[in-house]
């Protein structure tokens, strides 16, 4: 055979072994979109590692908001979600491009503010007259503005207030929580944040929670993996191995377990086991009254 061939032949073999050591390293590598508030509140970082050692899967974590993270599923750029909008998660499933859309948790919201607290927050009874309160004050009041899980809630909560939040008092900020936090600060202004980012903030912050409690408050988490019909490139496989991990009992256990400055975060959801149920009940109470 020509030197020439077997030069050729060697040069395909090593680009073959190259390409299937990528390809092999492509499927290793999970890709996971998620909301400002699990990575703020550090619990990815307390998780993940655990998975990657049982599994050899390594996660590449992309944190933004819920809109910004289904719109990357949307044009399969990632392999699975974990995100806070029921409503957006649905019109999702049901559009085509996701599927195995699973509880995992939740937590609540509060609304943080001044001390003095102008609109007297502290004082009312539901969420709807807390609301009405600040448009009816005009108090300032800062809005994520960027499409995230806890911008559509915050709409949907002006919405049931039957309020329309408008003029100089409501400040789109279009940024993510903790910068929304630390600009609240600034203003001595209101805002509303997930339990989780305020807790990581909090000592940055001037602000005291004013308002918690309402149960309109509540906000669940589900993981979805991107339909892999649709996106086939996608690596469902990582992606169901991720899911099936998170909501395994031993995992549910660990996000019982999760606390900051001493106080629970997320109460489990996927899994109705003892040991989780009696901290997630616990969990509920110090979360509510803290």
């Amino acid at each position: 055979m020509p030197k020439i061939l077997w030069c050729f032949l060697f040069v395909v073999l090593i680009q073959s072994v190259v390409q299937a050591e990528s390809l092999a390293e492509n499927n290793r590598l999970v890709r996971l979109a998620t909301t400002t508030s699990t990575e703020n509140s550090g619990l990815l970082e307390y998780l993940l590692p655990s998975f990657e050692k049982e599994t050899g899967y390594k996660v590449h974590v992309i944190a933004v908001g819920t809109g910004k993270a289904l719109r990357m599923g949307k044009d399969g750029d990632v392999d699975v979600l974990l995100v806070h909008a029921p409503k957006a998660e649905k019109k999702f499933i049901a559009s085509g491009y996701g599927v195995d859309r699973t509880a995992v948790m939740h937590n609540d919201f509060v609304i943080v503010g001044a001390k003095d607290d102008p609109a007297k927050l502290h004082k009312a009874k539901t969420l709807n007259q807390a609301l009405r309160q600040i448009a009816s004050e005009k108090s300032r009041f800062v809005s994520r503005g960027d499409d995230s899980g806890t911008h559509k809630k915050e709409l949907s909560l002006w919405q049931n207030a039957e309020i329309k939040p408008e003029g100089k008092w409501h400040v789109e900020a279009g940024q993510g929580m903790g910068k929304v936090l630390l600009m609240a600060g600034e203003m001595d202004a209101y805002t509303l944040t997930d339990r989780g980012t305020w807790l990581a903030y909090r000592n940055k912050s001037p602000l005291k929670i004013v308002f918690q409690g309402d149960k309109q408050l509540f906000n669940p988490y589900s993981i979805i993996a991107v339909n892999p019909k649709r996106y086939p490139d996608t690596n469902y496989q990582g992606a169901t191995a991720l899911i099936k991990w998170i909501i395994s009992a031993e995992t549910q256990q660990k996000i019982a377990d999760f606390r900051l400055h001493q106080q629970a975060l997320f109460i489990p959801d996927a899994v109705n086991v003892d040991a989780v149920a009696k901290k997630s009940k616990s969990a509920t109470t110090t979360a509510l009254t803290h």
